[in-house]
């Protein structure tokens, strides 16, 4: 689903930033709440296809967000400090995740995640105005 990135970047473009990041968080949850509750391969497979595709509406446009809102001389920097964070919010999900396995098993930590993201979704809808301004001058 990463080939999915390349439109949803350019609807972002087009249609806005909050309502595909937060859209996408929402599959994102739906899909782990799925994968941690599969009785099955196949069901499983296609809850990591519907994950892959939450996250083809998320990742990119989370970057076009921090070109949104940052100046052109800190914009660089601006994307460097959310890619630390990102990243250091990887580090401490992995961190969770394992714990919550060990504890109480691979589905409760698939399910703490989906949890988690949805509970990021929530946030991001109540609290994230839109950031992409459209230009009068666009074609329509």
């Amino acid at each position: 689903m990463g080939v999915a990135q390349l439109a949803t970047g350019a609807i972002s473009d087009a249609l806005g930033r909050r309502w595909l990041i937060v859209g996408g968080m929402f599959v994102q949850a739906a899909a782990l709440g799925v994968l941690a509750t599969a009785p099955g391969f196949w069901l499983a497979l296609a809850a990591m296809a519907t994950l892959g595709l939450g996250t083809a509406l998320v990742y990119p446009t989370l970057i076009a967000v921090v070109s949104d809102v940052a100046h052109p001389q800190w914009r660089a920097t601006a994307t460097g400090a959310y890619r630390f964070w990102r990243d250091a919010g990887y580090v401490i999900g992995a961190l969770v995740a394992g714990v919550v396995a060990d504890q109480l098993g691979l589905n409760w930590a698939v399910g703490v995640v989906a949890a988690l993201t949805l509970t990021s979704g929530l946030v991001t809808l109540g609290r994230m105005p839109e950031t992409h301004v459209r230009s009068s001058s666009a074609p329509t």
